[in-house]
C-alpha cells in the first residue's frame, strides 16, 4: 500500500536527517506537509525536488497518473506549507508555475530525474510544477 511506502520513506528520512536509501539514495527528497483540503488535517509527502535557487521546486506528477495528486489538491486550497529539506524544516508558500518558467523547470526536473519525461508521455493532463518560497523569502 503507498501508504505503507511513504511512511516508511518518512521514518527513514526523519531518522537520517533526509537521507533515503534504496530508489531514492541519490535523488533530492523533500518531505511536504500540506492542510487537506476537505479534513483540514496535516498529510505528509515524501517528494523529488528540484532546487532553484532559494526554493524548491516539485512536480504533481502522480507517476504519470490522470489525476493529480492529492498533496497538490490540497495546496491549492490552502498553500502555507512546512518543508522538510535535509534536518531543516521551514514554513513555505506553495506557488504554481506556469507557461516558459514551468517549462523549463519540468525540463530541469527531466535531466535530474528521467523517469519525469515517463510521467509526461503517460497522461494527457498538463503536469503542475510548484514552487516551495520560503516564508519570509
Amino acid at each position: 500500500m503507498m501508504n505503507d511506502f511513504n511512511k516508511q520513506v518518512i521514518d527513514e528520512f526523519r531518522a537520517n536527517e533526509g537521507r533515503v536509501g534504496g530508489m531514492f539514495e541519490k535523488a533530492h527528497l523533500l518531505l511536504l506537509t500540506t492542510t487537506g483540503a476537505r479534513s483540514g488535517k496535516p498529510s505528509t509527502s515524501p517528494l523529488m525536488y528540484l532546487p532553484d535557487g532559494d526554493r524548491q521546486v516539485v512536480i504533481a506528477s502522480a507517476g504519470g497518473g490522470d489525476r493529480h495528486p492529492a498533496w497538490f489538491h490540497n495546496l491549492r486550497a490552502h498553500p502555507k506549507v512546512t518543508v522538510e529539506v535535509g534536518s531543516e524544516t521551514f514554513e513555505a508558500e506553495a506557488v504554481a508555475v506556469e507557461g516558459e518558467e514551468r517549462d523549463q523547470l519540468y525540463a530541469r526536473m527531466v535531466a535530474q530525474a528521467p523517469q519525469f519525461a515517463e510521467y509526461e508521455a503517460k497522461t494527457t493532463r498538463r503536469i503542475p510544477v510548484v514552487a516551495l518560497v520560503r516564508a519570509g523569502s
